[in-house]
């Protein structure tokens, strides 16, 4: 049986495990990964860029950098989250204000020393990154639509660190030719981007007690709950326009399904959004995008599943 000590010190684990949201980490090294193999640098072998030390260096550093900006998050949101989740809220006043900030700096330190292993260009993007994560916890946060605007943006930054990680690996006469590339990318970062900024839109209506008891200016409490609607629904639609381009203009293999099934479940999402008058069908509502993002990202296999079997038959053949 553990002692009274080691029982608080594995609640103080598990509560910094809460406030880092640790359950969201391995999600986002495996997007990341996908991504490169999948999408950024289809032409090579899978092994090679799982095998990329700069390449785990620059994903090892998102994620601990996004796991810093959970932290700081959480600093800023002490009071609000109270109101809006006090069970969380209870788990994560475990571990100490101190003992976060700690954390905090030291997780920021280890990415910026990683970027700095990788290249400058690194070490400057995630100086940059995480100084917008603070200033977002900070100061922009509370502002209505550019907190929003800004939450979105910084939740597909990292990826950015990807794509910066492999435009400054294509020879200069060969940009010409990827241009086509490029433009698949941005139309996946597009709809990753706005399915970000609706459940952002969400958590608005989702935490709105809170953000009212602490004077956070969020759009459904300036302009009212219908105006809050309304815009997700049309932020809702324009998700129908990165789909288009990349089913009906570009090769996505499979992954066309999921965009069907995508659509479907948002039209489905918008009949819920209009009825919806307590906090239970936002938090519902949040869920249902939380696990279409989760599923894109297991869902960008289907863009060539072959890549899977190729990589079974190298493994069969090294045993």
């Amino acid at each position: 049986m553990l002692s009274r000590k080691n029982k608080l010190l594995v609640m103080k684990i598990i509560s910094l495990f809460s406030v880092v949201r640790g359950y969201n980490i391995p999600v986002i090294i495996l997007a990341q990964y996908l991504s490169a193999i999948f999408i950024l640098a289809p032409e090579q072998r899978a092994l090679d860029i799982v095998l990329d030390f700069n390449l785990f260096l620059t994903v090892f550093a998102s994620a601990i950098t996004i796991a810093s900006g959970y932290i700081i998050n959480n600093f800023y949101d002490a009071k609000k989250d109270l109101i809006n989740r006090p069970n969380k809220t209870m788990l994560d006043r475990l571990v100490s204000q101190s003992t976060k900030l700690r954390v905090y700096f030291t997780l920021n330190f280890i990415a910026v020393l990683m970027g700095l292993v990788v290249s400058w260009r690194a070490f400057f993007f995630f100086s940059v990154y995480i100084f917008l994560v603070w200033f977002y916890s900070h100061k922009i946060k509370k502002y209505p639509l550019v907190g929003n605007l800004m939450a979105a943006v910084l939740a597909i930054l990292p990826f950015s660190a990807l794509l910066l990680f492999y435009y400054y690996k294509v020879p200069f006469e060969e940009l010409e030719n990827q241009k086509a590339h490029f433009a698949v990318i941005f139309a996946h970062a597009n709809f990753l981007f706005l399915l970000l900024l609706i459940r952002e839109m969400i958590k608005d209506l989702e935490n709105l007690a809170g953000d009212l008891a602490n004077n956070y200016q969020t759009i459904p409490i300036i302009y009212g709950i219908t105006t809050s609607k309304i815009t997700i629904t049309v932020l809702t639609f324009l998700t129908v326009f990165p789909v288009y381009i990349l089913i009906e203009i570009y090769d996505v293999g499979y992954m066309d399904i999921y965009f069907y099934i995508s659509f479907i479940i948002l039209l489905f999402f918008l009949m819920v959004l209009w009825d919806a008058r307590k906090k239970a069908r936002y938090l519902l509502l949040h869920n249902v995008l939380k696990f279409l993002i989760v599923a894109g990202v297991f869902c960008i296999v289907l863009i060539d599943p072959s890549v899977l079997w190729h990589g079974k038959r190298l493994l069969i053949s090294m045993l």
